[in-house]
């Protein structure tokens, strides 16, 4: 994954594509274009046949050539904001590298590009060009500022700390509020890592957070009670106590916004 920051200071989570999932909707391009080019050819010249000569039919298999490789693709990845068909099969997407969408600029530089590194020079300099790129951008891609994201990322259920039974009693009269939300982010980080660590480094890692928690904490957990058990009662109530308040919130200013919809002046 790699870090935007927007204008907005939002940042952003993408995932570069691969060098392997770029080459496989490079080729489904590739194909889909060879079966424009020789649909086009035959109809021409079934349509054709005899009247045209050598010169003439030089210069229409150029232009076809020109509408094919060139106008067809930046149109395509102008209209649809980075996508082609073999983007869209592999649920791939060009944009810019803050983030955004590309415009006809931003094709057309790749476009022209793409002529000379896939076409004339058989992919071999997009392939050197990609392969010392950490986001596998090719020439094109350098030049116009764009580079090839996954638009279809599975995201891997999350681990939500759950109370242990034995210490629900104890947690009705602990005091939570001074927690700081550093310390209770990096709490869930390791409850959603915990089942991926070794055992050691697990026992480890929750014996240092539980003692940096329970500072926080009073009063402190019944004693014996197992560093993990620990810091999943904390945070599961914690996040309980969160969402408890945003419901308040939420309906006090519902209800202030119906107190204001029926005075005088709104109706």
């Amino acid at each position: 994954m790699s870090s935007v920051v927007t204008g907005e200071a939002v940042v952003l989570e993408l995932r570069p594509a691969s060098f392997g999932a770029r080459s496989i909707s490079l080729l489904i391009d590739i194909v889909a274009q060879v079966i424009l080019v020789l649909a086009i050819i035959l109809t021409v010249s079934g349509t054709l046949a005899g009247s045209l000569d050598p010169a003439l039919s030089q210069a229409l298999v150029l232009v076809l050539l020109i509408l094919v490789v060139l106008v067809v693709p930046v149109t395509v990845e102008t209209l649809t904001r980075g996508r082609s068909l073999g983007r869209l099969v592999m649920g791939l997407r060009i944009v810019r590298d803050d983030g955004g969408a590309i415009r006809f600029r931003h094709a057309f530089i790749r476009g022209m590009l793409g002529v000379l590194e896939i076409y004339l020079l058989v992919g071999s300099l997009a392939f050197l060009v990609a392969v010392f790129n950490e986001k596998s951008k090719r020439l094109g891609d350098l030049l116009a500022g764009t580079y090839s994201m996954h638009e279809r990322v599975v995201e891997k259920p999350r681990t939500l700390a759950v109370t242990p039974p034995h210490l629900a009693p104890w947690l009705e009269t602990a005091d939570l509020l001074q927690l700081p939300d550093p310390l209770a982010r990096r709490v869930a980080a390791f409850i959603g890592q915990a089942p991926r660590l070794t055992p050691v480094a697990r026992g480890t890692l929750a014996t240092e957070l539980a003692t940096e928690v329970s500072a926080f904490v009073a009063p402190a957990p019944p004693p014996g009670t197992h560093p993990e058990d620990f810091l999943n009662a904390v945070l599961a109530r914690r996040r309980e106590r969160d969402l408890g308040r945003l419901t308040r919130q939420r309906e006090r200013t519902a209800k202030s916004a119906e107190r204001l919809h029926r005075l005088p002046f709104n109706q």
